[in-house]
Order: structure tokens, then sequence, then C-alpha cells
């Protein structure tokens, strides 16, 4: 079996313009369509193609009547060409960032309760503070948020403390409490506390199924050998809320998020006891070197939350 190309001569032939062209080849569907969005002769678009085949040792299109069709090797170029063109786009633009003076970019990722709940206040803070810094925040399930900075694609995640941070080096950011959320006019509203189980008679509102609150409601369901029921999975905590208001079932919330979203909607808010219910997230890095920039906001967020400074251990 032949070995295939040196990864050194493979490396040189994944030039920023071959890639596009091949991406341009897979959008189109055509030589002659990838020719005319890059402006170039199909003959040149034709040889350009041959040349990257055969430097990879592989096939990766097949002429069809219809157009061309991926081999699986083009699926994988594909795949990470399109990961590779939107990583050079992105430098272009934070090198553009830092031209105009920007002196640091920091990426992160976090879970919808520390958007919703803390991060609005404490980013604003910290952007007066530090003029100069950009923050670029992604919302991610909290499972999301560990794979993201394990694999660098950010700086910094915010995370439900209950998530296995696996490799990451977590430090306690910010506590919160679950409550009920329900109209008025609801049979428990005038609870002045319950437990899940007390609940699970009528019908839930609950948020994606990747999410942290949801992944334990249904956990604790199982675990008192009861059925949770569902009516319906909705994708931000404002939905929830809607939803409840109108009767479609109680719905699950942080109480920063009633005491922001509940009043105005009449909803009434009734603590969870369960112990569970007591949540904590996590702020995480990858252990070893931290930009100067995401160190800054580390220790802002940090200090904001007052739970633990980054100089001690957490574990």
């Amino acid at each position: 079996m032949s070995a295939g190309p040196p990864i050194a001569a493979t490396l040189s032939r994944l030039d920023l313009k071959t890639l596009r062209l091949f991406a341009a080849i897979c959008a189109e569907g055509t030589l002659n369509g990838a020719a005319r969005r890059a402006a170039i002769a199909p003959s040149a678009v034709s040889k350009r193609l041959a040349e990257l085949e055969h430097a990879l040792g592989c096939t990766l299109l097949v002429r069809e009547p219809r157009g061309m069709r991926l081999t699986p090797a083009g699926e994988t170029l594909l795949h990470h060409t399109r990961r590779m063109l939107a990583s050079a786009e992105q430098i272009a633009l934070e090198l553009a960032e830092h031209a105009r003076g920007v002196r640091g970019i920091v990426r992160v990722l976090a879970n919808l309760s520390a958007i919703v709940e803390f991060l609005p206040e404490d980013l604003q803070a910290f952007l007066a503070a530090q003029g100069g810094i950009r923050v670029d925040l992604e919302e991610r399930p909290s499972g999301g948020v560990v794979a993201g900075v394990e694999e660098g694609l950010a700086d910094l995640g915010i995370c439900a403390g209950s998530t296995d941070t696996r490799t990451l080096t977590a430090y306690p950011y910010r506590a919160d409490r679950l409550v009920l959320v329900m109209p008025e006019s609801h049979p428990l509203s005038d609870r002045a506390a319950i437990t899940l189980a007390e609940t699970l008679d009528y019908d839930h509102v609950g948020l994606h199924v990747e999410s942290s609150i949801y992944a334990t409601l249904r956990d604790e369901a199982r675990r008192l050998s009861r059925p949770l029921h569902l009516r319906m999975h909705v994708p931000s905590f404002d939905a929830i809320c809607r939803m409840a208001q109108v009767g479609m079932g109680l719905g699950t919330v942080p109480e920063h998020v009633h005491a922001l979203l509940g009043p105005s909607m009449r909803l009434a808010a009734v603590p969870l006891t369960d112990p569970w219910a007591q949540r904590l997230l996590c702020l995480v890095v990858r252990p070893g070197f931290l930009p100067p920039a995401a160190r800054l906001l580390l220790d802002h967020l940090c200090a904001a939350g007052g739970l633990r400074s980054p100089g001690e251990n957490a574990g």
C-alpha cells in the first residue's frame, strides 16, 4: 500500500487560493461555475484541481452528468477547508481591529444562564475599565462551553458547576437558585417553596435538550421514577416565561431571570428546595498561559462574583 505523499508536500498545496477555488467548485457544482466565481478560465480551474489531487494522492471530486460529486476524501477536505477559510477571515478581521487600536480580543463561550443573569453588567464594567479590549461572546450549552475552550475556540468559558470540566481549570463565578414560574392563578402559585416531586403531576415547559437545567430536571424525575410531563422544548428563558404565562406549563428558570422578566408578565415564582436547585456557575480556562487580555477578564469576573480569586487553588 502506498504511504501517500509526504506531509510537508501535502501542506504546501493547501494554500488559501487553492482552498478557496476548491470550495467554489463544491459550492457551484461545476468547473465552469467555479471559474465564473473566481474570474479565471475553466481550464485553469481544472488544472488546479488536478494538481491538488495529484499532490494529495487521492481523488476529491468525480464528474457526473449533473455536476461534480465529492468523494469521501473530498468531503474531509471540504470540512477542513471551510474551517480554515473562516479562520483566515477571522485573522484578517482581528488584525484590522488591532490596527485600529484594539489592545486585545477575548473570546468567551458562556451558557444561557450566565449571559442573561450576570454577564451584561460584569462585561459592561470590564469594558468601561479596560479601554481597547474587545470581548467576543457566544452562547453554548455548558457541555459545549467546555468542549470549545478545550479545543481552543475560546480563551474563557462559563458553564454550570455540575458540568464535567475535564482538563480545564475551573474557578467559581456566581451562585444562583432555580425557581418555578407560573401564572398567578396557578394552583401552586401561593406556595412559599416546593420540591420538583410535588410538581410532576403538572405539565412543564423546558429549555432545549442540551441545556443543563433540562438535563437536571430529566435526571431528577428519573431518580424519582416519575415521568416529567414536558409539553415542549424552547430555546430561551423568555420563551419559557411566555409559555408559562399562557398556561402551557411550569417553567424552571434562575431566580434572577424571573426578577428581570416575571413582574411584567405577572408570573409567580416558587423556589425549588431540591439541593440541585442551588447552583454554581464556573469560569473555565485551559491550564497554562492565558493571554493578558483574557487574564484581565478572568480576574475581573472572579472579583465580580466574589467567590474565589484566580490566585487560589480551584482544583
